[in-house]
């Protein structure tokens, strides 16, 4: 038997965003286009985390994410590792900060209107002097968007999430560090995980199809392609906006 979505539900999930607000608006729009097609009535948008770092908009991207909501539409917006390793290092762990820095900590902070030092530099100075003008910068309404983002979202047969799971563990006791951080056991396993697993966090040039989980990062920071993958019923297809 298929997978399938709840009764008269389509749900699209977009895959990791990193900080590119051009294609983030335009599969907006053909999330807007393709849901006036479409005979279910409730329609749920589910964002898969890694809205910041890397890419060069950061900020606009969570604004927009937080704005945008067609009529019909209910938002679902969960936790990515970079969302992770920005409350982090806003909490104080400077150890974190410098690891976030080498994977596109300065690109968000840099969005955010942060005083970037010396790329080279990483001692303690550094960062926390670069710590200091991202927490009196960012808006508290974004920290208060990621600090409520969630961990994962179950529909019907699907279950949404950052990284993937841990397989043999039962999809309710499945820690946030695994939702959120896990990679080669998950990428690499077979295990049915009670539900087919809908996930980003690692980098395929397509949607990656498996048996019991879909990949959809298609590494829009670098790529310049961000995918949607659309869930009707039994029915899956996806939606990818690219750079001009």
């Amino acid at each position: 038997m298929k997978p399938q979505t709840p009764a008269d539900t389509v749900v699209y999930a977009i895959g990791d965003i990193h900080g590119r607000l051009d294609l983030l608006e335009k599969i907006q729009q053909r999330i807007a286009n393709d849901a006036m097609q479409r005979a279910a009535s409730r329609r749920q948008l589910v964002y898969l985390g890694d809205y910041v770092s890397r890419g060069p908009d950061s900020a606009g991207v969570v604004d927009r994410v937080r704005a945008w909501l067609p009529e019909g539409f209910e938002r679902i917006t969960l936790k990515g590792n970079h969302e992770d390793l920005l409350l982090r290092f806003i909490d104080g762990e400077i150890v974190t900060g410098r690891h976030w820095l080498d994977y596109g900590g300065l690109e968000a902070m840099a969005a955010y209107g942060v005083a970037i030092a010396d790329l080279e530099a990483r001692d303690d100075a550094s960062v926390i002097a670069m710590h200091a003008d991202l927490v009196a910068r960012i808006p508290a309404a974004h920290l208060d968007f990621f600090r409520t983002l969630q961990i994962s979202h179950r529909a019907g047969d699907y279950f949404f999430v950052h990284g993937g799971v841990k397989p043999g563990v039962p999809l309710p006791k499945q820690s946030d560090r695994d939702c959120m951080w896990i990679r080669k056991a998950f990428l690499n396993s077979n295990a049915e995980h009670g539900a087919m697993v809908v996930h980003g966090h690692s980098i395929s040039e397509q949607p990656e199809i498996r048996r019991n989980r879909i990949g959809i990062d298609t590494g829009a920071y670098r790529s310049g392609v961000l995918t949607c993958l659309v869930l009707d019923g039994e029915t899956r297809s996806f939606l990818q906006t690219a750079s001009s």
